[in-house]
Order: structure tokens, then C-alpha cells, then sequence
């Protein structure tokens, strides 16, 4: 009867353990997620960045362009020259 209690014991352990392992497999998924949203982010604000460094004198052109310009450079955490 002892030998039992042991082999019931062992899998409890072995549920257990699986069941952690899971768990902590879900929230890596989570935080890979999470890391790889923020990269996209970060990938976006630099083009974004490019684009409007490059078409900055078509801002200037355009009456409020000044101030669009200076909005969208601090939406998108472009440094200003």
C-alpha cells in the first residue's frame, strides 16, 4: 500500500511541474509578444522619422506647416534639428 502512496505522490509532482511549465511557457509567450509590438513601434517611429526629415521643406511650404511638422516630430520621438 505504501508503494502506492509513493507512485500517487510522484505523479501529483509530475502534474504539478507540467502544469508550472505551461504556465510560465504562457507568460513568455505574453512578454514575447509584448517585445515584439514594441520593436514594430520602434521600427515604425524610425521610417517615420526618415520621411519626415526628408520632407521637411514640403511642411515648410504649407501654411501650419510649421506647427504639423513640429506635432509629428513629437508623436513619432523625432529629434528636431
Amino acid at each position: 500500500m505504501d508503494l502506492i502512496w509513493i507512485y500517487l505522490l510522484n505523479l501529483a509532482v509530475t502534474v504539478a511541474m507540467f502544469v508550472v511549465l505551461v504556465f510560465r511557457a504562457w507568460i513568455e509567450l505574453k512578454n514575447y509578444k509584448l517585445m515584439w509590438k514594441e520593436l514594430e513601434w520602434r521600427r515604425t517611429y524610425e521610417v517615420v522619422g526618415r520621411i519626415l526629415k526628408a520632407e521637411k521643406d514640403l511642411f515648410s511650404n504649407v501654411e501650419g506647416g510649421e506647427e504639423l511638422y513640429a506635432l509629428l516630430c513629437e508623436m513619432f520621438k523625432v529629434p528636431r534639428e
